[in-house]
């Protein structure tokens, strides 16, 4: 009987199936890994972590916690000296389970609604200029449109972005975007009308580029019927909270039959649409 309990152990630590909890002071020490990674994309080492985040933990216990989380995958170290990063794994866990709900701004959303509403019945340029501003908004290279009428803008805001700045990324991305039809097909299948899905690494559908990045999608039904996608591709340290609250506000106004939008100046219009309008 002992016997077939300790080969029961063993199948199940061998097959993955006994996992060890993150307690809460590894997930705050990783949610600021992934936040400090975020915002410089420079590994991070315990001493950033405990002078600029109140942890209100030791140098010490960061660093064994940083040890311990890459033990269990979700961080990585590139050098023995080097600072570490998050994992596929890490972002993961990050998103589940850590990643605040962030809502936009009353500016953002006045922009948003503006822009909307300016050309709600123009559906060719509705759907360019929606892409042009989510690719401005949120630092990525966005995608929108149905099936036979895709819209892809950002390619200069995606290339800002240190992971992309070397030549054999670039043509991996020029190759997606090739393809963007069949690509953007297959995310389709991916995700329901009204779902918003963050695809992280790996799991990226577009596969010529899923080393390097992430993909926040939403899907929305047009006036016509149609299913449409609105998307976000970015390095896999794109910031996961605010593109997601982008994408579902603007899927609301872009799926729904009117805008409703209250404004205190009527002919107000933000710089940022007129440049977007005339461009």
């Amino acid at each position: 009987m002992l016997n077939s309990i300790q080969d029961l152990i063993r199948s199940r630590i061998k097959s993955g199936m006994t996992k060890k909890k993150m307690n809460t002071r590894q997930q705050k020490i990783l949610k600021a890994v992934v936040e400090e990674y975020t915002n410089t994309a420079i590994p991070v080492g315990s001493k950033i972590l405990s002078e600029k985040y109140n942890l209100k933990i030791s140098s010490a216990t960061i660093r064994n916690d940083m040890v311990s989380l890459e033990k269990d995958g979700y961080l990585h170290q590139l050098h023995i000296s080097a600072g570490r990063i998050p994992t596929d794994k890490g972002y993961r866990y990050f998103v589940e389970k850590i990643m605040p709900e962030q809502k936009l701004s009353k500016l953002e959303q006045k922009k948003l609604q503006a822009e909307v509403l300016k050309l709600k019945a123009q559906k060719n340029r509705l759907t360019r200029t929606t892409a042009k501003l989510l690719a401005s908004l949120s630092g990525s290279l966005a995608i929108t449109g149905a099936r036979e009428n895709l819209f892809d803008f950002g390619m200069h805001e995606l290339l800002e972005n240190p992971e992309f700045k070397d030549a054999d990324e670039f043509c991996k991305i020029a190759e997606a975007l090739d393809y963007l039809d069949e690509n953007v097909s297959n995310i389709l299948d991916k995700v329901k009308i009204g779902e918003t899905k963050i695809f992280i690494g790996k799991d990226n559908p577009i596969k010529e580029i899923s080393g390097s990045s992430s993909m926040v999608v939403s899907a929305y039904k047009t006036k016509s019927g149609e299913k449409a996608v609105l998307a976000l591709i970015g390095p896999k340290r794109m910031k996961y909270a605010k593109n997601k609250s982008l994408l579902d506000y603007v899927k609301k106004l872009m799926s729904s039959a009117t805008v409703v939008i209250i404004i205190a100046n009527p002919n107000f219009i933000p710089d940022l649409i007129r440049n977007l309008i005339r461009s």
